[in-house]
C-alpha cells in the first residue's frame, strides 16, 4: 500500500513540477544588458549588435531562433527553433543570447 501511494505520489509531482510549459515571451541580451524582451506571438526579425557583429534573430509563430550569427561554429543558429520556457540560446563569441519566459517553476540548477 506504501509503495502504491508513494509511486502515485512521485508521478504526480512529477506531471505537476517538471512539465514543459510553452513560452509567451522572448528576453534578448546584449552582454550583460537586456536588449529587448519581446512577445512570441508577434512574427518579427530582429538585429543585435555583438561585440563581432550582428546577430540576426526571428520569432515567427510562437518559436524563436538565430538564423544568422558572425560567430565561427554557429552553435547558436543550429541549436534550432526554442518554444519552451527556459530554453535558451547563446552566442558566446557574439555575446548575444535568448531566453524564453513564461510560467517556469525549475530552472537547470533544480534539475
Amino acid at each position: 500500500m506504501i509503495l502504491v501511494l508513494s509511486a502515485a505520489l512521485v508521478l504526480w509531482l512529477f506531471t505537476s513540477l517538471w512539465s514543459n510549459q510553452p513560452a509567451t515571451k522572448v528576453r534578448i541580451r546584449n552582454g550583460d544588458k537586456i536588449f529587448a524582451t519581446f512577445s512570441l506571438n508577434q512574427n518579427r526579425t530582429v538585429q543585435v549588435t555583438g561585440s563581432l557583429g550582428i546577430s540576426q534573430i526571428i520569432i515567427q509563430h510562437g518559436k524563436v531562433r538565430f538564423i544568422e550569427s558572425p560567430c565561427r561554429n554557429q552553435y547558436c543558429v543550429h541549436q534550432g527553433w526554442l518554444s519552451r520556457s527556459g530554453q535558451a540560446a547563446v552566442c558566446l563569441p557574439n555575446r548575444v543570447s535568448v531566453e524564453l519566459l513564461g510560467e517556469k517553476r525549475f530552472d537547470s540548477l533544480n534539475y
